[in-house]
């Protein structure tokens, strides 16, 4: 089967001299189609790094980052957007919802580039899938974090993305509306979604079915 993500012998490094920061040393990772893997460690190891790096939003300083069989490092500026935009689906701690739309078009808003039709109905079945068809013309400011959250995802999930990639998506929820997100993710594990979850919280790391540790810029799987 051929991995979704492949890192091989990835670096990055800011700055140069004694002021040079090496974010990422050497990493090699990969994740294949259906897979649920989290990455965590401490503010400072490396985690941020890597998930700009997975999606594509940064570039190695050196190694190759492959994505779903296309060499990521050959891509242009229009060619990372629209793997962005289409095959990776974001969800962030901060739910990045526009305040001024409801629901349903917070989740239509990666459709709008696309010349197709049946946008809002992709939308609602979207929503329907997080258990939100109730609250498809709420604002975030009628809806809780839990929900907003929701709606978050369903905006990630709307595109079909080949891999959703979730940045401490319950870092700034109770409990309770954790353990809805993260119940929300392993149903969407369950019908094949491929999910990398970025943590700092070994609780919610233990929800993936494999975990590895940043520390210092290094990545280590971590026996099941």
């Amino acid at each position: 089967m051929e991995p979704v993500l492949q890192l091989r012998s990835v670096s990055k490094t800011y700055g140069i001299g004694d002021a040079a920061v090496h974010a990422l040393d050497n990493v090699s990772f990969s994740v294949d189609r259906g897979e649920y893997v989290a990455v965590m460690g401490p503010s400072g190891s490396g985690k941020s790094t890597l998930m700009n790096m997975l999606g594509c939003l940064d570039t190695p300083s050196s190694g190759t980052h492959w994505f779903a069989g296309d060499d990521v490092g050959r891509m242009d500026e229009r060619e990372l957007a629209h793997v962005r935009n289409r095959r990776i689906g974001f969800v962030f701690q901060q739910f990045h919802l526009l305040p001024a739309m409801t629901a349903w078009q917070n989740v239509e808003l990666p459709l709008l580039y696309r010349n197709e039709a049946d946008h809002r109905e992709r939308a609602i079945a979207a929503l329907e899938q997080v258990g939100l068809a109730h609250r498809v013309d709420h604002k975030p400011s009628q809806l809780s974090g839990g929900q907003q959250q929701r709606v978050a995802i369903a905006r990630a999930l709307v595109t079909q993305p080949d891999l959703i990639l979730a940045d401490e998506p319950t870092g700034n929820l109770d409990s309770a509306s954790s353990a809805e997100i993260l119940a929300i993710l392993d149903r969407l594990h369950a019908s094949g979604a491929t999910i990398v979850l970025i943590t700092h919280e070994y609780d919610v790391a233990q929800a993936a079915r494999r975990v590895a540790h940043m520390r210092d810029g290094h990545l280590e799987e971590l026996a099941a």
